[in-house]
């Protein structure tokens, strides 16, 4: 017995040495044992199992074997261009890096494809945040928000364990470029067929449009692609608010002369204020059939352009196609018309505020001079006036108050417009209620402001009428507010007094400011209601006129309101309210009345006229009541606060316009 131990010991020593021996180089770095005829692989620092990419190109980057069959019959491309690969931003990954599910091989059973993009990019961005060579991560990981915000992030309404479309969907993973690559410039160019894979529709349209044939036939990469209009990754549901914005801009990224025309109209205008229920750029131009105008196939060409117009304009006639739709002010070769009406409104602009604010600065030094001397009128505060001198009826006063109020709602409403582009203007719309709200609130205004304007035209013709027959009326009296020579004469002397070469003038019943005051407003009121009212119906207005004609009413109508939004809330605010003399302000036009002796010091002539003809007493009334007073010093404060504001919003508008 002893003798066969022996020989099974010394077998069971040897086997154990040799156990020993071969240990150290189990786990080596390249063995190749095989298990159950699967390869496998093992890192001898973290002892994980991994696959050398070479051993999965053994089969995926067999050229001559670029597709497989899975079990259930149904083709697959396996093929992977290695070379690629290693040209990539991920050249330097592994295989199983990304295919992280895999980790044997061969594995004939078609494997779950799991690609964690979004994860590996926040983690690496998340430990080298601090390393300048990870920066584009950052970006990276931005689109990485705007893409799980987006439409193609949400559940698939076929299958909602899937989304719509995931990173891989749209970016071939194996062939990633770095910004400027030839990969970069390759991706651009399949853009259109990548979309189209999923929207097939779109695609067929984009292939016959002009984007799509520069794109895909002459593989033009300046022209369109899916991704410059509907963004790369914040994609939304094309039917939202946010994608028909978003779109509308993007085109302007390349069509920046049409983006700014498009701006400048009532269109686009309510559009940069956030609001989507004007014309944008795809419901004139189409989405992804978008042709020139000289195809026949064109939204746009001459015998599809009504039709078109019609989609929102129901009663458009031909005539309404002849409005310009990118009529460019500043062009003055294509649109000449327009060109000249512009710089006639800029000249007119420019001309009146800069004399007027001349005027203001002039006057404003002579009263503060003569205040330092003891000069000028002085109210006597601690003993105030008990005769008045009534200078406005009922009436009048009224008339003045509905006509400040809805002029400075016009304004309000009309600015926003105009200025669209600032912070300002979208608050004041989105506390408005949007566009269609201030729409019904600006021609709510306007209906009265033009009702005012014919009921005061009205009255000034019936007391005019019985002045006539009484005898008393005069063209250029005293009492007239028609422009005379002794305004010119009073103008010239008023200059003289600004800068101390003579008296200052003495007036009659209307100086030459206040028959300014009276004229330009008489004459913007019927420049601005006439233009508004082409403008409030451009379906009827195009029944007896050309459609160029809304081109030039808003072009008017937009610099007259300007004009008369800054004269207004400045210059006649200095003249009535904010010289020395009158500041902080009058309530003659509330109460009705002024004070004897400021009566005699602005209207001299007047004065001394009724004193002549004994007419003065007949005009003279009390001191208007405390609470009148108290009325009219409430309502004036509150006029002028919100013509300041007004004023302060419309320099902010001008001086940050776009060129």
């Amino acid at each position: 017995m002893p003798r066969r131990i022996a020989p099974v010991a010394m077998t069971c020593l040897w086997a154990a040495a040799l156990m020993l021996f071969i240990a150290p180089f189990a786990h080596a770095e390249n063995p190749d044992p095989a298990v159950e005829g699967v390869l496998q692989y093992f890192d001898p620092e973290t002892r994980e199992r991994i696959i050398p990419d070479e051993r999965c190109l053994t089969c995926h980057g067999d050229e001559n074997q670029k597709t497989d069959v899975r079990d259930d019959g149904s083709p697959v491309d396996i093929y992977v261009e290695h070379g690629r690969i290693e040209a990539s931003v991920h050249g330097e990954h592994s295989c199983t890096d990304c295919h992280t599910t895999i980790d044997r091989v061969p594995h004939r059973e078609a494997p779950q494809v799991v690609v964690g993009c979004v994860e590996c990019h926040k983690e690496t961005w998340s430990e080298h945040k601090d390393d300048p060579e990870y920066e584009r991560l950052e970006v990276v990981n931005k689109e990485i928000e705007n893409f799980m915000g987006s439409v193609h992030a949400s559940p698939s309404k076929l299958d909602e364990s899937r989304t719509n479309a995931t990173c891989y969907d749209c970016h071939d993973a194996h062939n990633i470029g770095e910004l400027g690559s030839q990969q970069r410039a390759e991706q651009r160019l399949k853009n259109p067929e990548i979309c189209g894979s999923c929207h097939e529709d779109e695609l067929a349209e984009y292939r016959d449009s002009d984007h799509g044939r520069a794109v895909l036939e002459e593989g033009d990469s300046d022209s369109a692609v899916c991704s410059d209009c509907h963004t790369t990754h914040a994609i939304t549901e094309p039917e939202g608010d946010a994608a028909k914005l978003a779109i509308t801009k993007n085109c302007g990224d390349c069509h920046q002369d049409a983006q700014r025309t498009y701006f400048a109209s009532y269109h686009g205008q309510v559009h940069r204020l956030g609001y989507t229920n004007t014309a944008k750029c795809h419901d004139c131009h189409g989405g992804h059939g978008v042709k020139g105008e000289d195809d026949p196939t064109s939204e746009i060409h001459a015998d599809n352009r009504l039709e078109n117009c019609q989609t929102c304009h129901e009663g458009a006639t031909e005539s309404f196609v002849a409005f310009l739709p990118h009529g460019d002010a500043d062009d003055r070769e294509n649109y000449p018309g327009l060109w000249v009406a512009k710089r006639f409104m800029q000249a007119l602009i420019i001309g009146v505020i800069a004399f007027f604010w001349l005027h203001v600065l002039l006057w404003l030094f002579r009263e503060v001079v003569e205040r330092f001397q003891g000069r000028g009128f002085i109210e006597d505060l601690d003993n105030p006036e008990k005769v008045y001198f009534r200078r406005f009826s009922a009436t009048w006063r009224w008339i003045h108050g509905l006509f400040a109020i809805s002029t400075m709602a016009l304004i309000l409403t009309g600015t926003t417009l105009l200025f669209s582009h600032t912070d300002w203007a979208k608050a004041v719309v989105t506390f408005l209620g949007g566009p269609q709200v201030e729409g019904i609130i600006h021609r709510t205004a306007a209906i009265i402001w033009l009702a005012i304007f014919v009921v005061h035209l009205t009255i000034a013709l019936i007391n005019i009428q019985r002045k006539r027959k009484l005898g008393t009326f005069e063209w250029f009296g005293g009492t007239s507010m028609l422009p005379s020579w002794k305004d010119l004469e009073d103008l010239r002397d008023m200059f003289k007094w600004f800068f101390g070469r003579g008296p200052r003038p003495k007036f009659c019943h209307w100086t030459y400011w206040q028959k300014f005051d009276y004229w330009a407003p008489f004459w913007g009121t019927a420049v601005i209601g006439t233009t508004g009212l082409v403008l409030f119906a451009p379906e009827k207005t195009a029944l007896l006129l050309p459609g160029s004609v809304f081109n030039f009413a808003t072009l008017i109508h937009a610099e007259e309101a300007l004009l008369a939004a800054i004269f207004l809330n400045s210059v006649h605010f200095f003249n009535v309210h904010f010289r020395p003399e009158r500041f902080p302000m009058s309530t003659t036009i509330f109460t009705g009345a002024i004070p004897i002796e400021e009566f005699k010091h602005d209207h001299r002539l007047e004065y001394e006229r009724l004193v002549e003809r004994g007419e003065l007493e007949k005009h003279l009334v009390k001191r208007p009541s405390r609470r009148a007073e108290l009325a009219s010093s409430f309502i004036t404060s509150v006029l002028i606060m919100a013509g300041l504001a007004l004023l302060t919003l419309v320099l902010i508008g001008v001086m940050t316009t776009p060129n």
